[in-house]
């Protein structure tokens, strides 16, 4: 590839800085950026490698651990992301159920733990669509008539419905309250 005589301004794929290339296939500010990203890239490759390599020979193992009903605290910790000092706490609660061998041989249930990580379905809320408040006449208290009838301060009715979120509305001068809403709460207390 020939020269240019133009300066063809690029950053450095190594260092990140900008300097002027003299071709149009230059990558790297200097000899030296160059030869530290090649041997970074050799670096990575020797490592992707080794992990092969590891999961190679490991497979049969791995294969096996999964297959046995009991296994070490360290293999739990491996196979379910956890701390050993989770395993032992689980076991000390009875969460699970562990078995020592004697001094460095606890063995726990693998069944247990998969119980224990298993995808729990949670119940989705928006099937379940909340009651819609009605301000019809005679099915809404004003703040008046619910402080007498329960004997409460309006303060207080004013907090009970702003903490439980109770829907009002304001006509003129009166706030209105859905009466089912705000006899769930009083008679329940």
């Amino acid at each position: 590839m020939g020269f240019s005589k133009l300066k063809i301004p690029r950053v450095c794929e190594h260092c990140s800085k900008p300097f002027e290339a003299k071709t149009v296939m230059t990558r790297f500010c200097s000899i030296s950026c160059n030869n530290k990203a090649a041997k970074e890239i050799k670096k990575f490759e020797k490592e992707r490698i080794e992990k092969l390599t590891l999961l190679k020979n490991y497979a049969i193992k791995i294969a096996e651990v999964q297959s046995r009903e009991f296994i070490s605290v360290s293999e739990a910790t491996v196979m379910f992301g956890i701390s050993k000092d989770t395993v032992h706490r689980y076991i000390k609660r009875g969460i699970i159920t562990g078995v020592n061998l004697g001094s460095r041989l606890t063995r726990v249930k693998r069944s247990d733990f998969e119980a224990l990580f298993s995808a729990v379905e949670v119940p989705d809320k928006s099937k379940e669509a909340p009651e819609k408040p009605t301000f019809k006449i005679g099915t809404c208290y004003t703040i008046s008539e619910i402080s007498e009838k329960y004997h409460a301060d309006p303060a207080t009715v004013n907090s009970v419905i702003r903490r439980n979120k109770i829907p009002t509305m304001k006509v003129g001068s009166f706030v209105y309250v859905p009466k089912n809403l705000i006899d769930k709460i009083f008679d329940g207390k």
